[in-house]
């Protein structure tokens, strides 16, 4: 079986992945990686960096 794993680079965060990308909210046409897109999402919603930090560990602890 074909493997179609694309590899791509996080333009904000420098982290390389392969999930699916999120389109940042800054110009709507961006794509950066998982993460970026749940903090610009949080951010947006006024959530601080630390409590950021916390979702995205229980989101990484959960998909595993």
């Amino acid at each position: 079986m074909k493997d179609n794993t694309v590899e791509m680079t996080c333009p904000k965060c420098g982290q390389i992945f392969t999930e699916r990308p999120a389109v940042s909210r800054t110009d709507n046409v961006t794509l950066i990686c998982p993460d970026c897109g749940t903090r610009e999402a949080l951010a947006s919603l006024g959530v601080d960096t630390e409590e950021q930090n916390e979702i995205i560990d229980i989101i990484h602890e959960k998909s595993r």
